[in-house]
C-alpha cells in the first residue's frame, strides 16, 4: 500500500523529498565555479524556494523543542531497520509519477558506493541508514520539518544558510535574545548542546545512537547541516569532539550527494547482505 504525502502546505504535495536534494547536490557541486554558487539561490525551482521560506519562517526554537519532546523519546513504535526501510519505502508523493527510484534504492546506492572504496563496514551500515529518519514523512509531519539544509535555532542565523532572506518570517527575530552571535549557548559549548532545525538527521540520531560508533552517528547527526561542514559557519559553538568529527561528515556527504547517477542496485540480490550487516549491529526491532 502506497502512502501520500500529507497536504499540509509548503512542499508537501507541490514538490518531493529529492527535489530539495537534487538542489543541494547543485549548490554544493565541487566541480562549480566560485562566481557561479549564489546563482543558484536565485534560479532554484519555485517549489524549493517555497520550501525553504516555510522552512525558514515555522522553525522556531519553541517548534524544534517540542518536535524533539515528542520524538526523542523513541515511542513511535518498534521496528526492525529493514522493516523501516520497506515502510519508507512506501512513501510515495503522487505528483510526481515519472519518480523510478525507491527510497530503498537510494539508500543501497549511498552504501554500495561507500562499500566500493574500502571503507568500514559501520559506515556501509551509516549509508545504508542515513535518510531512514524520514518516515517523520509517514507519521504526517511535513516536509519541512522532515527535510532541508538545518541551521540552529535560538542564536543569530548565519548568512552562509541557504535563503537567509526568508528568515525574514520568522517569530525568533523578534526574540532579542536569539540574534546574537551565541544567543543561548556558550563559546564552544559543542553542538550536542545546540538545538538545530528539526528534521530527519536529529530524529534518526535518537533512534540509532544506542548501536553505531560515534563518527556515524555525527553522519547520521549532521549530514544537513551544510552551514557547518560546508560552510564553516558556527565554528565558534564546536567543541574537541566536534572538531575530531567533522572531518568524517565531510567524507561522508560526497556519497550522500553524488551516488544518484549510478546505475540502480538490485535490491533483492543485495538483501542478504544488508540484514547480515544490520544484524552484526542492530537487534531485531529497536524503538522509534
Amino acid at each position: 500500500m502506497h502512502v501520500k504525502f500529507v497536504n499540509t502546505g509548503g512542499m508537501g504535495t507541490q514538490g518531493n523529498l529529492e527535489q530539495w536534494d537534487d538542489f543541494v547536490g547543485e549548490r554544493y557541486d565541487p566541480n562549480r565555479k566560485t562566481e557561479d554558487f549564489r546563482k543558484f539561490d536565485e534560479s532554484a525551482p519555485a517549489g524549493v524556494r517555497e520550501f525553504y521560506r516555510e522552512n525558514h519562517a515555522r522553525q522556531t526554537r519553541q517548534f524544534v523543542q517540542e518536535k524533539r519532546r515528542q520524538y526523542a523519546g523513541r515511542g513511535k513504535c518498534e521496528m526492525g531497520i529493514w522493516e523501516a526501510c520497506e515502510y519508507l519505502n512506501t512513501l510515495v508523493d503522487e505528483s510526481d509519477p515519472d519518480t523510478s527510484l525507491s527510497q530503498i534504492q537510494h539508500l543501497m546506492q549511498t552504501a554500495e558506493a561507500i562499500r566500493r572504496d574500502g571503507h568500514p563496514r559501520w559506515m556501509v551500515l551509516t549509508g545504508f541508514l542515513h535518510d531512514l529518519g524520514k518516515v517523520l514523512c509517514l507519521y504526517g509531519e511535513p516536509q519541512w520539518a522532515v527535510v532541508g539544509d538545518t541551521f540552529p535555532v535560538g542564536c543569530a542565523w548565519s548568512g552562509k544558510i541557504v535563503f537567509p532572506e526568508f528568515f525574514e518570517g520568522n517569530p525568533d527575530g523578534q526574540v532579542a535574545a536569539y540574534q546574537t552571535r551565541l544567543g543561548v549557548y556558550g563559546e564552544g559549548c559543542g553542538l550536542s548542546q545546540v538545538d538545530l532545525s528539526w528534521g530527519h538527521d536529529e530524529y534518526l540520531y535518537h533512534v540509532v545512537k544506542d548501536y553505531l560508533p560515534l563518527e556515524g552517528l555525527y553522519m547520521i547527526r549532521y549530514h544537513s547541516f551544510y552551514p557547518w561542514h560546508q560552510e564553516g559557519a558556527y565554528e565558534y559553538l564546536m567543541d574537541e569532539q566536534d572538531r575530531a568529527m567533522l572531518p568524517w561528515v565531510r567524507k561522508f556527504n560526497p556519497y550522500d550527494l553524488y551516488s544518484k547517477s549510478a546505475a540502480p542496485p538490485d535490491v533483492a540480490a543485495l538483501k542478504p547482505y544488508y540484514e547480515e550487516l544490520i544484524g552484526e549491529y542492530f537487534p531485531a526491532k529497536i524503538a522509534w
